[in-house]
């Protein structure tokens, strides 16, 4: 072909010009972003957060003043937090759909939120719950999408020279082929309702296309995925911890390059939220390979989008303008059977006290419990540490084990065997008087010690949890917990035999009944996915 011809032929002339001038457009429209970040970001740090949440709360109780539950609970008479509290009882969601929900399933008119719900968000946690549907109003999608912008501008105002929008940003979700049970509401993963209410004006920015996002089987979903971003110049990339792994094996071994880094050169940031991260930290440092590269950490759950990572400081930053009252129940006197002694919020919670925390939203969700453990380590601004689970303890011998107890001994172990945890379980096995505790984790590299780390792992938690050690007194105790490593690919195996592979489904952490460890260790051995095991009661020379 002659080099002259080609460029004066009218056709690659008009390629080229049409290029250029979105290559151009995608700069403006990413210089616009930095500008809107800047004015969000000088916002939230004049915000008197205390004096936000008073008027949130104020606001929220007078738009739901007409609707059944404002009706039964005197909201026309609640000026300040003390008369909320004192007309509103905290709830659990089995409470809330008993009292509320159930009879009206699946439409909700005037119910706890005025109007017509028009999502229902599918959830059963990381338990064996039953299906949940938490309620999303037009006004909590706006929450969720205000949430996610402030995450976006805090990671812009601390990048200044940030290309975010010079690409796309990949969200690694669940299927958005949602059901619709009853006229005018829709039902389904929370994923799939966000990318079915992402703005147009930004789609161009984004991936996948929703085509793709309308994919249900999720393992050609991410095939398909992992083959068309090849191509794409991908800023940040959002999902779930163990997902995100799955995506990025794949993403490695279709484009042949070494890490993730190499793949997407225009990558930023990946956003990380669902689970506590620390197991997974190596593991991601590893796959992503570039240390510019921010791992972005973020609160989002069913209910409402409640905090982001901040950049300064590495901790949860409080979201308190976005339609979400926030109260705090202390850990230590929560009982979910009973009223709690003491309600917190905003305006009297305490740094260094570990918190149930409890939510009332711009859905109709009133003193929820969500089923989370947090903890402050600042008021002014409120930032926050994520802690665990309400239903995460394992003590089926009274050992009195919390989720952040173990997955610190779990990343303690990690680094000092230099490996990584993709995903791990635990739960009780009983037998007879003296039961003990099964580990089954499955690395991102050969463990050549397997032994050496289950026992890394319980000295750390003989250090951390008097009653955990108290209950490992030798020859009156509970002997060495049991570990099984699996194979590559066993916890999805599994998840995929449960039908809660991909999307917003997370494995299960921790089983107080035995019931689900049960299930996992005899799936395993079933299949030959054991690839080395560490029996209860022995003990390495470590």
């Amino acid at each position: 072909m002659n080099l002259a011809a080609a460029t004066t032929d009218p056709e690659p002339v008009a390629w080229t010009t049409r290029v250029a001038g979105a290559r151009a457009t995608r700069r403006l429209v990413n210089a616009g972003f930095h500008v809107h970040a800047r004015h969000r970001m000088n916002r939230l740090a004049a915000m008197d957060a205390v004096e936000v949440q008073e008027r949130t709360l104020r606001n929220l109780v007078a738009r739901a003043c007409q609707t059944r539950f404002g009706r039964d609970h005197g909201f026309a008479e609640i000026a300040t937090v003390d008369d909320f509290q004192r007309r509103v009882p905290v709830r659990t969601y089995e409470t809330l759909w008993d009292d509320y929900l159930r009879s009206s399933y699946p439409v909700f008119d005037d119910l706890t939120w005025p109007g017509r719900i028009p999502y229902l968000a599918l959830t059963s946690g990381t338990t064996q719950g039953a299906t949940k549907y938490i309620p999303v109003s037009r006004e909590m999608v706006r929450s969720n999408r205000k949430a996610a912008q402030t995450m976006v501008a805090a990671h812009l105002t601390a990048r200044p020279d940030s290309r975010l929008f010079e690409g796309r940003m990949f969200f690694l979700g669940g299927t958005t082929q949602l059901e619709d049970p009853a006229p005018g509401v829709r039902q389904g993963d929370l994923s799939g309702i966000a990318a079915i209410e992402l703005s147009s004006l930004l789609r161009p920015y984004t991936f996948p296309p929703l085509d793709l996002a309308l994919e249900s089987d999720w393992d050609r979903k991410l095939a398909l995925l992992a083959e068309r971003s090849l191509s794409e110049p991908i800023t940040l990339v959002s999902g779930v911890p163990s997902w995100l792994l799955m995506l990025f094996q794949r993403v490695l071994e279709l484009s042949g390059k070494s890490t993730i880094g190499e793949v997407w050169p225009m990558l930023e940031m990946v956003v990380h939220g669902g689970v506590k991260f620390d197991p997974y930290v190596q593991a991601f440092r590893d796959v992503v390979g570039r240390s510019d590269v921010r791992l972005q950490e973020t609160y989002p759950c069913s209910e409402g989008f409640i905090a982001y990572g901040d950049p300064q400081t590495g901790l949860l930053r409080l979201l308190v303008d976005h339609g979400i009252f926030y109260e705090f129940v202390p850990v230590s006197e929560y009982n979910p059977t009973a009223a709690p002694k003491a309600r917190r919020w905003l305006g009297d919670v305490e740094t260094g006290v570990d918190y149930v925390i409890v939510v009332s939203t711009c859905a109709g969700m009133w003193a929820h419990v969500i089923g989370d453990t947090i903890r402050f380590e600042s008021l002014d601004p409120p930032l926050i540490r994520f802690t665990g689970r309400t239903k995460y303890t394992l003590s089926a011998f009274g050992e009195h084990l919390i989720n952040e107890e173990i997955e610190a001994a779990i990343a303690a172990a990690a680094s000092e065997t230099r490996t990584s945890v993709r995903d791990w379980h635990v739960g009780p096995v009983f037998t007879g008087s003296l039961g003990h505790h099964q580990y089954v984790m499955e690395f991102n590299s050969r463990a050549e010690e397997p032994a050496r780390f289950r026992d890394l792992l319980d000295q750390d938690l003989l250090r951390r949890n008097a009653d955990y050690a108290a209950h490992r007194v030798a020859g009156v105790g509970m002997p060495a917990p049991g570990l099984i490593l699996t194979r590559p690919g066993a916890f999805e195996a599994w998840m995929r035999r449960r039908g809660k592979l991909g999307g917003q489904n997370k494995v299960p952490r921790m089983d107080g009944s035995g019931a689900l460890t049960r299930d996992l260790v005899a799936f395993i051995r079933e299949a030959d996915l054991v690839e080395a095991e560490a029996s209860p009661g022995e003990t390495s020379d470590s």
